[in-house]
């Protein structure tokens, strides 16, 4: 379970504070799809950093499963981003010039796994991804962009995290591959337990989601 409480972000810029997140409450109950909907500027991107210990918050708890990231020192929490949180992002950002299935394997290696464990469950989330086995070994920088973000997806779920942030996963699609991302997530999430969290501003992906939440101005509200 994903609980988030009282979260503000605040910096400086000349004699102005400026609050990107300010004052954000919600929760997620696990296998939750849901979507943050804002226009560029809302805070969304930097809510994302906060979330997935990429930032500290100002001020304000972020829970996940009983662990208070606020608490966390830096050292358990790049152990909290390597195991508990996967991350899908726009661009992708695999790395070119190794295969979907070494990409895959990546954060596997980074958490210890054995290299015939790695080999075996970056064949079965690839398979879950519906990537075919023969794309399982080509580069990633040859693969369509549906594929990639097939891969990506897979990539996050290497070491099984409780929760997975997606940042604009469709943003680079076009429409009919883009669906199909949607309901792969949504697939995953309700099948799988995982809570998915996605960043967006497509009201057609957010319309797809168990619960959808709107980001202005650093404030959150849930749509009904």
């Amino acid at each position: 379970m994903l609980s988030v409480k009282d979260v503000v972000k605040s910096f400086n810029s000349g004699d102005r504070t400026i609050k990107p997140v300010n004052g954000v409450s919600f929760s997620l109950e696990q296998g939750t799809f849901a979507a943050i909907l804002g226009k560029s500027g809302s805070g969304k991107s930097t809510l994302l950093s906060l979330l997935g210990a990429l930032d500290k918050a100002t001020s304000g708890d972020v829970v996940v499963d009983d662990v208070n990231l606020s608490t966390l020192p830096d050292r358990k929490l790049t152990a909290y981003r390597r195991d508990d949180i996967g991350f899908v992002f726009q661009q992708y950002n695999l790395i070119p010039n190794l295969s979907a299935r070494e990409n895959v394997m990546l954060p596997m290696e980074f958490a210890g796994v054995s290299r015939s464990e790695r080999t075996k469950r970056a064949a079965e989330l690839l398979n879950q991804v519906e990537l075919t086995e023969e794309m399982h070994g080509r580069l990633a920088n040859r693969l369509s962009g549906g594929m990639q973000q097939r891969v990506a997806i897979a990539r996050a779920l290497a070491n099984n995290p409780k929760l997975i942030l997606a940042d604009e996963p469709t943003g680079n699609l076009d429409d009919e591959t883009g669906e199909l991302i949607i309901a792969l997530l949504r697939q995953l999430a309700h099948e799988k337990k995982t809570t998915i969290l996605v960043v967006t501003h497509d009201q057609a992906l957010a319309s797809q989601t168990d619960r959808q939440f709107r980001l202005a101005r650093g404030k959150i509200t849930e749509d009904h």
